[in-house]
C-alpha cells in the first residue's frame, strides 16, 4: 500500500498503482468477488486483495471516509 498527497487523492493505493483500496472494497461490498476483482483489475495478485482487506480492516475509518467521499461526487 502506499499513500502519497496529490495521488488519488492522496488515498492508499495499492501498491505500484493509482488502484484505490476503497475501491476495491467498495466494488466487493457491492457484491464482486475475488476472481472477478481480479480479472477487472489484471495487475492485482490474490495476495495484493488480501494485502487490501488487511489494510481495510486496520483503518476502517479511513476506508468509510473514502467510500463515502467518492459516492457522494
Amino acid at each position: 500500500m502506499s499513500q502519497t498527497l496529490g495521488v488519488c487523492g492522496g488515498d492508499a493505493c495499492m501498491r505500484n498503482t493509482r488502484i484505490p483500496i476503497w475501491e476495491l472494497v467498495s466494488f466487493h461490498r457491492l457484491g464482486m468477488n475475488e476472481s472477478r476483482l481480479l480479472y477487472n483489475y489484471a495487475t492485482l495478485t490474490a495476495s495484493d486483495l488480501a494485502n487490501a482487506w488487511a489494510y481495510a480492516a486496520a483503518f476502517p475509518d479511513a476506508i468509510e471516509i473514502a467510500i463515502r467521499e467518492n459516492d457522494e461526487d
